[in-house]
């Protein structure tokens, strides 16, 4: 009858990752799904119909996590998934062996975010080492998390 090992303690809502939009409706700086990655759109532009075809839209997206440049066409009928994008604000804690730990709102702590390559990620890390108290500002699309910006604590 009922397996004994199936476990319904902890599960999410089942909330889809992206949401459909009509490619006509999406606009620069806009999210959507590039080649199967959550991008931003950085240009776009519409090509007339042909003689029996359908309108086309030409858009030029960065990964919002790699950085890497994407392009797609597709009939501005047609739709386009828009990734689901959350931005939190975490204050960082602590740098271990090149993970951050932040204090989440619940008063928790979160050890499992890596420090960010480049740029962004010596400077977490040079203002840690000052002294300086910051949040972290962590965006999750997709089933990926990655801290992208820092900000100043507010006294």
């Amino acid at each position: 009858m009922a397996d004994p090992d199936i476990d319904f303690t902890s599960g999410d809502a089942g909330a889809s990752t992206t949401i459909p939009m009509q490619c006509s409706a999406l606009r620069k700086n806009g999210f959507v799904v590039l080649k199967g990655r959550p991008c931003k759109i950085v240009e776009m532009s519409t090509s007339k119909t042909g003689k029996h075809g359908h309108a086309k839209v030409h858009m030029i997206g960065i990964d919002i996590f790699t950085g890497k440049k994407y392009e797609d066409i597709c009939p501005s009928t047609h739709n386009m998934d828009v990734p689901n994008i959350k931005r939190n604000d975490f204050q960082l804690i602590g740098i271990t062996d090149g993970f951050l730990s932040l204090l989440m709102d619940n008063g928790e702590v979160r050890e499992d975010l890596r420090l960010p390559d480049g740029d962004l990620g010596k400077e977490i890390e040079s203002k840690y080492e000052a002294g300086e108290e910051m949040l972290i500002s962590v965006l999750s699309a997709m089933g990926e998390e990655s801290a992208v910006a820092i900000k100043p604590m507010t006294k």
